[in-house]
């Protein structure tokens, strides 16, 4: 496991990669070995930035990879102090920084940072989708956009060293791997889902028809290791037991590949299938589950990314825990890196 204050290099998204030259009073990032950003460090009560020498690189750029950087550095820091000569507008208006009353100085904070969906986002956010309150099988909620297709988030975890991705499921592609998870006496046991490939072929393509939910294969280094269901609690099953918002999210995990089960593949993978779905759409304020009751585990799991068990209830096929993530909990001291 990494040890992300042992950081020199960062990869991004896009393919480039942060070089960082950091002594106690000085930061230096190259991207792609051309310089970006010169800082000044005052690592008082909390970390002060001032700007010496910027780049050809739009400043927006260059200050959201110092904020990266020393926030993938140390995910205990929670806000960073800038101190500029000029207004800072782009940062300003996308909310990368705040004003403070203090003339030249702004703030980054940590949960604001996290919030801003790029480069993360692979593909436009469904945000700007325009809500119009539809009735499906008897329930009333918005309309949903169509569903995206490929990859959909992608982010280096700092701490694990490795890319975490998430991409939509691909029926031809994936369907052995989704027989073979679904076939494993640990995940049966479970899921109850065993059969042969063409009952997953029709499970898988009977949610593929289905506008509520988003099947999706999460990647270590772009190697499969999980599937998981994104569905709009709404128009779920898990809408009667429950104060559902319009825009809440559920989530069924399936982690497939035995040698990325454990509390640190977990702290990894759970935390960016969560932030996908909180990035995809500012209106969801809420992240749910209903894993049963006995699987004390997957609970545990669930507790030390923030979840709550906000009660149990019966479904007809099991006793669930109704566990719980708030968009606001989530964000508040958020420990991404």
């Amino acid at each position: 496991m990494s040890n992300p204050n042992a950081l020199t290099a960062l990869a991004l998204p896009t393919g480039n990669s942060l070089v960082a030259d950091e002594t106690e009073n000085r930061l230096s990032l190259s991207l792609e070995g051309q310089p970006l950003i010169q800082l000044r460090l005052n690592r008082d009560a909390e970390l002060q930035l001032q700007l010496e020498e910027s780049s050809d690189h739009p400043v927006s750029q260059a200050i959201w990879s110092a904020c990266y950087w020393l926030f993938a550095r140390d995910p205990a820091c929670q806000r960073l102090t800038w101190r500029l000569d000029e207004a800072p507008t782009e940062a300003l208006l996308s909310g990368m920084l705040v004003t403070t009353e203090t003339v030249g100085e702004y703030r980054c904070e940590r949960t604001l940072f996290w919030q801003l969906p790029q480069p993360w986002l692979v593909q436009p956010l469904t945000s700007g989708y325009p809500q119009q309150m539809v009735i499906s099988g008897g329930k009333r909620h918005p309309l949903r956009p169509v569903k995206p297709q490929g990859e959909v988030y992608r982010r280096f975890d700092a701490r694990l060293g490795v890319w975490i991705s998430l991409r939509t499921v691909d029926i031809d592609q994936d369907l052995a791997r989704f027989n073979r998870w679904q076939n494993s006496p640990r995940v049966a046991s479970f899921w109850q889902e065993e059969g042969s490939l063409e009952q997953h072929r029709e499970y898988l393509k009977k949610l593929a028809a289905d506008p509520h939910t988003v099947t999706l294969i999460g990647c270590f280094d772009d190697q499969p290791f999980a599937y998981f269901e994104a569905y709009w609690a709404k128009e779920d099953r898990i809408a009667p037991f429950y104060d559902a918002g319009d825009y809440d999210r559920g989530i069924h995990m399936l982690v497939g590949e035995e040698n990325h089960r454990g509390p640190h593949k977990v702290a990894s993978w759970l935390p960016a299938l969560t932030h996908y779905l909180f990035l995809d759409d500012p209106r969801t304020q809420r992240v749910v589950a209903e894993p049963r009751a006995d699987n004390a585990k997957m609970i545990g799991y669930m507790q030390g990314q923030r979840f709550h068990c906000e009660k149990e209830f019966d479904f007809p096929h099991k006793r669930a825990a109704l566990m719980v993530l708030g968009r606001e909990r989530f964000f508040e001291r958020c420990e991404l890196t």
